[in-house]
């Protein structure tokens, strides 16, 4: 997770200040499509279900997804979140919201961890960045390579079921860190059962 002119230590200083200030840098409320994915989300709690928030940052969506009825793990940037990642448990849920901190080698790697964590009948909720966000200039990385297309996501995720893959432009407002037109893609993928 090197970043152009900084080590893995500079970017995790980067990632603490951000979220050392009393308010919530991506706001408390939950992404807007994560809880548009309620309903599929009910039935997996209706179960016992457990749930995968990775890079959870401040927990706004783990504590969402618990509010549902989930059991959660969510975990962030940090070396006991690494240790916890390398060994994942299997999940009904995977939500990974604008997860788009890793190069293309990492998130290669990322992927395939959700992947692997996914229960059979497992349900992914993806949603990122495209391309055309560096334009908005409104949230997210500033480096076309960490940026989602469909042909990426279709690559990545392809020995899942997709159920939903949609580009779209939207206003988002989470916190002050996502705020303004954004250039969006969703997921919505279920392991084969």
């Amino acid at each position: 997770m090197e970043k152009q002119g900084q080590g893995p230590s500079g970017e995790l200083a980067r990632w603490n200040e951000r979220f050392t200030g009393a308010g919530y840098h991506f706001g408390t409320e939950p992404n807007a499509f994560l809880a548009s994915q309620i309903t599929r989300l009910k039935e997996a709690a209706s179960g016992g279900a457990s749930a995968l928030c990775v890079a959870d940052g401040e927990g706004r969506n783990g504590v969402w997804l618990a509010q549902q009825g989930l059991s959660v793990t969510s975990f962030d940037f940090s070396p006991v979140a690494v240790a916890k990642a390398r060994e994942p448990a299997r999940y009904d849920v995977i939500a990974g919201i604008f997860v788009q901190f890793a190069t293309p080698p990492g998130r290669a790697r990322m992927f395939a961890g959700m992947c692997r964590a996914l229960n059979p009948g497992g349900l992914l909720l993806l949603q990122g960045y495209r391309p055309e966000q560096i334009a908005y200039g409104t949230g997210g990385p500033s480096r076309p390579e960490q940026l989602y297309t469909s042909k990426l996501l279709k690559q990545a995720f392809g020995a899942l079921d997709i159920l939903e893959l949609r580009e779209h432009d939207d206003e988002i407002g989470e916190g002050t860190a996502h705020v303004g037109m954004s250039a969006l893609i969703d997921l919505v993928a279920r392991r084969p059962a």
